[in-house]
């Protein structure tokens, strides 16, 4: 019969209270605790632990959790509870760390070209501004529309400022939240100690041996964040950096204990 495990059951159950409270209390803490792009106001350090609690919804908090109910108990009874709690830990907190610096890589200069077209504004760099980056709130048939209107009429600067300024707030302001960094190193840990178990997938439904489900998964991903579109919210990169972690932390754990156990 199936048991959960202590860590698995608290993981689920506190992943849960959250959701419900914010809920019922018809609030939402991913302002406060989901991360933020380093320079951002919002950004503060404690939100690399607290962003991997919270969940976007019903959906996300249910894929998360299910990928820890299925793969996580037998990892904890392998290693027991704190070497678990401490895997999951370390590999969601490495995982948000990691996407930290890749964000504030890739949004490069976004700080200093939203001062620089602030300080002087014209309709070349509001072209160049809103095709560099980009914000759900306007889309580019609407962009053009205002930049052909901009380059006749002058009068559009404040209105322009505005739209920057927006972009910019937008860009800076959106937080990372989900369990995905640790739950993808679960992911991976189960695959590497366990890399013949069988699965049946659901869809379709088709037994497929652990290493090759993650390694299925984590293709998938890369791929997902090298094409990545513009409807597209989901933080491949979050996913890809628990994998890294985990694998960097079981080869640690290999080298210094002889196996991963």
């Amino acid at each position: 019969m199936f048991q959960l495990t202590p860590i698995v059951k608290n993981i689920l159950i506190i992943n849960g209270i959250i959701l419900f409270l914010e809920y019922i209390l018809r609030i939402s803490l991913a302002p406060i605790f989901g991360v933020h792009y380093i320079f951002s106001d919002n950004f503060y350090i404690f939100q690399y632990i607290t962003y991997m609690w919270l969940h976007g919804g019903i959906w996300h908090l249910f894929s998360n959790m299910f990928a820890v109910l299925i793969f996580g108990p037998m990892l904890e009874r392998v290693w027991g509870s704190k070497r678990f709690l401490t895997f999951y830990l370390i590999t969601g907190i490495g995982a948000g760390v990691l996407y930290g610096v890749v964000d504030t890589i890739g949004k490069g200069d976004l700080s200093g070209d939203t001062e620089a077209f602030i300080t002087d504004p014209n309709p070349d760099d509001f072209y160049i501004y809103t095709h560099t980056y980009k914000s759900r709130r306007f889309d580019m048939l609407r962009i053009e529309e205002f930049n052909d209107k901009y380059y006749e009429n002058p009068g559009y600067t404040s209105q322009a400022v505005e739209v920057v300024n927006t972009i910019y707030n937008d860009i800076t302001n959106i937080p990372m939240i989900g369990a995905s960094g640790a739950v993808f190193g679960v992911l991976l840990a189960f695959a590497m100690l366990f890399p013949n178990t069988e699965l049946m997938l659901l869809f379709p439904p088709i037994p497929i041996k652990a290493k090759y489900l993650v390694f299925f998964y984590g293709a998938y991903e890369l791929y997902s964040e090298i094409n990545r579109t513009g409807a597209d919210n989901v933080a491949h990169f979050t996913h890809l950096s628990g994998m890294l972690i985990a694998f960097l932390i079981l080869k640690y754990w290999q080298k210094q204990r002889g196996n991963f156990y």
